[in-house]
């Protein structure tokens, strides 16, 4: 089973960070004691600017419901872009897709994404479809696994994911927690699309899924998530997520390379979730990683912000069409998240 295909897509609406504390310092300024700790919490995320749903004037949007069908309609849009070229790069068509994931954590509706794509873009009538929420930043890397998990059963079938994040659109206008503070400097908005493929399909190319591993961290739920109220979602951010990736990861990678007969060295590649700055220094440390390894996705960082399940698969995306590792080496792509909890996919280049 290979991923065959990984594309984003993005908002047309971009704002530098700094024309965004602009913002806020209009929206904000008068409520904040001192608006230079806001500053200092958006310049600390490291990112250069950010995509948006909306233009900026639109924000914020008046009630829960209009956020959400703003949600509803560019979830649509950029899931039918990152779709279409996805499979177009994986050279599949509607009848070869078996399953459709769709995974998203900022938004809600019934019939969810892919059922209302399928309809929209004339897709198999027979996929099977997987809607999840609520693994936030992880479901990125949970949803190649679980797709993965599909094409294993059902080798000669293509499976596709997809995840928008439209994290603007859940910024609380009236939260002036730190939480708030620096979700509101950090996370941004786009999607990504991916393709993977059965080991019985003619044809395909791509890195090789060859394990997966799910690990839950008991008694962390209050670490990261939602608030969810009739406001909308409300972030709940500890400042001990580093201090969970510190003390969880390496062991636990370690622990899945070892059931593969490999160990830390052997891995050549890191496809790692943006977190953000303290998760990315807490993973290079928590790996040992040598100098440059996560390269990509502080480059990931800096251009699109965190951009929660998307983000993993935009570093994935950029690893895959311009620094492909060595065929034949090994690779990792990970991503961890509200649960709290990591995943882990073992990938043969």
């Amino acid at each position: 089973m290979r991923i065959s295909s990984a594309v984003s897509a993005l908002p047309q609406y971009y704002y530098p960070q700094k024309t965004l504390i602009e913002a806020f310092r209009k929206h904000w300024g008068t409520r904040l004691e001192r608006f230079s700790v806001l500053e200092k919490l958006h310049v600390a995320a490291q990112v250069d600017g950010r995509y948006l749903a909306m233009p900026l004037e639109a924000y914020p949007a008046k009630t829960w419901g209009e956020a959400n069908n703003q949600w509803i309609d560019v979830t649509m849009e950029l899931g039918q872009k990152a779709v279409c070229e996805a499979m177009a790069a994986a050279k599949v068509g509607p009848s070869d897709i078996g399953a459709f994931f769709f995974v998203s954590i900022t938004g809600v509706c019934s019939p969810s994404i892919e059922g209302r794509l399928i309809n929209k873009m004339k897709l198999n009538p027979n996929m099977k479809r997987i809607p999840i929420f609520g693994l936030g930043c992880v479901a990125g890397a949970a949803g190649i696994a679980r797709a993965a998990d599909y094409v294993k059963a059902f080798p000669k079938q293509a499976a596709l994911l997809l995840s928008v994040e439209l994290c603007s659109l859940t910024a609380q206008q009236d939260d002036l927690s730190a939480a708030n503070l620096i979700s509101t400097g950090l996370f941004g908005d786009g999607g990504a699309a991916v393709v993977l493929c059965g080991s019985e399909c003619e044809g395909a190319t791509g890195p090789e899924v060859v394990a997966t591993r799910s690990t839950f961290y008991a008694d962390t739920e209050d670490v990261m998530g939602w608030d969810i109220s009739e406001k909308g979602f409300r972030i709940i951010l500890s400042r001990e997520v580093p201090n969970v990736v510190l003390e969880n990861l390496g062991r636990d990678a370690d622990a899945f390379l070892a059931d593969n007969g490999l160990k830390r060295g052997d891995i050549k590649s890191w496809v790692i979730h943006t977190g953000g700055p303290k998760v990315l220094e807490a993973t290079e440390t928590a790996l040992n990683l040598p100098k440059g390894a996560l390269d990509l996705s502080w480059k990931c960082l800096r251009k699109t912000g965190n951009l929660s399940s998307a983000s993993v698969l935009f570093v994935l995306e950029e690893t895959m069409k311009n620094q492909r590792p060595e065929a034949g080496t090994y690779g990792i792509l990970a991503a961890m998240g509200p649960g709290f909890c990591s995943e882990l996919v073992l990938l043969k280049w």
